[in-house]
């Protein structure tokens, strides 16, 4: 079975001989959290997980890894697996869940995931920002970015490509699910 993506982080703390505390120290995260990351299958974003990789010297998709390298990798319906799921909350249900397109591609520069969007309330949609770029295509319902100051629906169809340096939130919009293709490409 494989291993989650907690286990995998704390499995590369622990090879480099670093604590939570130095951990902590090198991304900015405050240490509960990181004990959190380790222990649960609760992530509010995909930037902190990209603070610990660089810190621990790793791509993102290292967490996300078989380390079975296929080329061409090909991942049909009915095998795609979900990977994690992204929580604003411990007690609340999870608001996005992720899929990898890329799992098993162990020399991938761009990070591919199939994404389910579950409506949250505005006051839990907190900004994000990171490194790097984004590619979102709509699959179904309606998908809301907040980018800086500027707020833009989507529907089925439309795609958007942006600088995720700027603070950002992707989020179902109205009171339905949504789904989303994203490719995220994080600079190194």
């Amino acid at each position: 079975m494989d291993k989650k993506v907690g286990e995998r982080i704390r499995a590369f703390r622990e090879k480099q001989n670093l604590s939570l505390a130095d951990l902590a120290g090198r991304t900015g995260l405050d240490e509960a959290f990181l004990a959190a990351v380790e222990t649960k299958d609760l992530y509010p974003s995909l930037g902190p997980l990209l603070k610990i990789a660089r810190s621990l010297g790793v791509r993102l998709g290292t967490f996300l890894d078989d380390h079975v390298s296929r080329d061409p990798l090909v991942v049909r319906l009915g095998e795609r697996k979900e990977e994690f799921s992204m929580h604003q909350d411990g007690d609340k249900p999870a608001t996005h869940n992720y899929f990898s397109l890329g799992k098993g591609k162990t020399d991938r520069h761009m990070e591919p995931f199939f994404i389910e969007m579950h409506p949250e309330p505005e006051e839990d949609k907190t900004l994000s920002f990171h490194e790097g770029e984004e590619f979102i295509v709509v699959v179904s319902g309606s998908v809301q970015l907040v980018y800086g100051r500027e707020t833009t629906i989507l529907g089925p169809g439309d795609s958007i490509y942006y600088n995720s340096v700027v603070p950002h939130n992707l989020s179902a919009a109205g009171d339905g699910p949504a789904s989303i293709y994203a490719v995220l490409y994080f600079p190194e």
